[in-house]
This record gives structure tokens, sequence and C-alpha cells, in this order.
């Protein structure tokens, strides 16, 4: 009898799917919030057994830690949400976390640009 083979891509899966349906809820129920509506999701990783999954984000809005507080404070309401919209039987707490690629890179053009004067 063959063993069957584990998918073990399940978590990108997961992760990816949360992505999707909770930027569709961050569109759909935040479209008139000033700090939430200027936020996009950029990324996501599950975690723990697919108990978790971060979720990476990246706002137009300057006053980042505002925005931390805010995804944090809405957090239950958007995980409430979150159920209503999978089919799973579980579904994986979820937390925001600010993805500062794009000003790292930034910083890192400046730096090699300040190499070559």
């Amino acid at each position: 009898m063959q063993k069957r083979q584990q998918n073990s891509n399940r978590g990108d899966r997961i992760a990816s799917k949360v992505q999707t349906l909770v930027a569709e809820i961050l569109r759909d129920n935040y479209a008139d919030d000033a700090l939430l509506s200027g936020v996009s999701l950029v990324g996501a990783v599950s975690h723990g057994g697919l108990q978790f999954v971060k979720l990476f984000f990246y706002s137009r809005n300057t006053d980042i830690a505002a925005v931390q507080k805010k995804l944090d404070d809405t957090t239950k309401t958007i995980r409430f949400e979150l159920a209503a919209r999978m089919n799973q039987k579980y579904v994986p707490e979820i937390k925001f976390e600010y993805d500062d690629t794009l000003e790292r890179a930034a910083r890192i053009d400046d730096l090699l640009n300040n190499l070559k004067d």
C-alpha cells in the first residue's frame, strides 16, 4: 500500500485565500475609513499548522502606527467576516504586519547612488 503524499503547498494556498478574502473585506466594509482605505495586502504566510496567518500590508498613509492600531482593533470583526466567507471548518487567527520593503529598497537605492559621488 502506497503512503499518501502530503500536500506541502496547503499552507500557502490557505494563506493566499485568506489574503484575498481579507482584501475583499477591507474593500467592501472599510472603504469609507480614512486609515484602512489605503491599505494594500502584499503577502501572507501561514504558521502553526494553519492556525495562524500573518498578513503583510502596505499603506499610503504615513502614520503606520495608527494604521497598525486600527487593523489590530478590527481584527476580530475581520476574522468574523472571514469565517462567513471561507468554506472551512476552522478559520485561522490573523495578524497584520507592516511590510517596509519599498522603504528599504529606496534606502538601498539612495546608498548606491551616494557611492557614485
